[in-house]
């Protein structure tokens, strides 16, 4: 998932493309955030078929794009690419641990980033990170595995 103003990205495995394990990572994801999660917008896969659920846990309203339109998606698109340097399409994702999801999720979120070619690197978040732009300018978020769910924490907190 990708919050389109701070391009703050939080990532989330799950066994299978299921309504229930989708809206429960979803859910699980966004709960910390849950005060400033507004809207959701998601493709139109069956998977997402429990958005009334996730719309009533977080307070949000939840749109769909429409089918076969990328480009409604830029910010989601771009991120799934970028994922996928991490995580190219011939990995078993069966493989891929809470670590590795971790370290891929504070890359992400730890750089200067701008999805769209036209700006240099970072210009369009005036060179802040995603978690900057999100928390702060004093946060330097991670994120922590608690058996398979995902905690934000901050860095301040002890260790």
């Amino acid at each position: 998932m990708t919050e389109r103003k701070s391009r703050l990205s939080l990532i989330y495995k799950v066994e299978r493309k299921t309504k229930d394990e989708v809206t429960d990572a979803v859910t699980k994801l966004l709960n910390p955030i849950k005060d400033n999660v507004l809207t959701l917008t998601s493709d139109n896969g069956k998977e997402f078929s429990g958005h009334e659920t996730i719309a009533d846990h977080l307070s949000a309203d939840f749109y769909f794009a429409h089918a076969y339109s990328a480009w409604e998606r830029g910010t989601n698109e771009n991120t799934n690419g970028l994922i996928r340097q991490y995580f190219p399409k011939n990995r078993d994702f069966r493989t891929i641990t809470d670590d590795e999801i971790i370290r891929v999720i504070k890359k992400l979120n730890n750089r200067p980033t701008c999805p769209t070619k036209l700006f240099r690197r970072g210009k369009c978040l005036g060179f802040k990170t995603p978690n900057q732009v999100f928390f702060g300018e004093l946060s330097n978020v991670a994120c922590l595995p608690t058996g398979r769910h995902l905690l934000l924490e901050s860095s301040l907190c002890k260790k």
